[in-house]
């Protein structure tokens, strides 16, 4: 004989675990970090985000929120429009951007971090931290984990 008790007991798990159940893909996509090396005083992109969707039409504008600033350092965010270049998966395409732009406080050297939220044009939103290597004037700019998305990564231009 089955007691009415465990029924009850069945959906009140079920019930508690659902929220974590139909978040099951959020939880086990683990931020992405990164490592960037960039020239003190000296601005640098390291975010841009085109709105594209996969079948490369145009959709909304994507999102950047900075979830941890840089603790020696100003963050910069622009909108701008690009054309990809012909490596990306849609090549040649003219999209809106939103970048964001790195720039350490005058004559620092060392470490820096940076945590970023991007809503792509997909609505799905994952979290990149990059972590910065501020030197001199002789440090070679750019991604130390050899990202490329085909376009120019230093300077202030989109």
């Amino acid at each position: 004989m089955t007691s009415p008790i465990r029924p009850t007991l069945a959906l009140a798990i079920l019930m508690a675990a659902g929220p974590v159940l139909a978040a099951g893909p959020a939880f086990a996509q683990a931020p992405k970090v990164r490592e960037h090396s960039v020239v003190s005083g000296k601005q640098v992109r390291l975010v841009m985000v085109p709105n594209l969707k996969k079948d490369c039409s145009l959709g909304p504008q994507p999102e950047l929120k900075v979830t941890s600033p840089p603790k020696n350092g100003a963050l910069i965010q622009r909108a701008g429009k690009v054309k990809t270049p012909a490596t990306y998966r849609c090549p040649n395409a003219d999209a809106n951007v939103q970048a964001l732009f790195y720039e350490s406080k005058a004559g620092f050297t060392g470490t820096d971090e940076v945590t970023v939220e991007i809503k792509g044009t997909d609505g799905n939103v994952s979290t990149q931290t990059i972590k910065l290597t501020v030197g001199g004037a002789g440090t070679k700019e750019g991604p130390k984990d050899g990202a490329k998305d085909g376009a120019k990564k230093d300077g202030t231009d989109l």
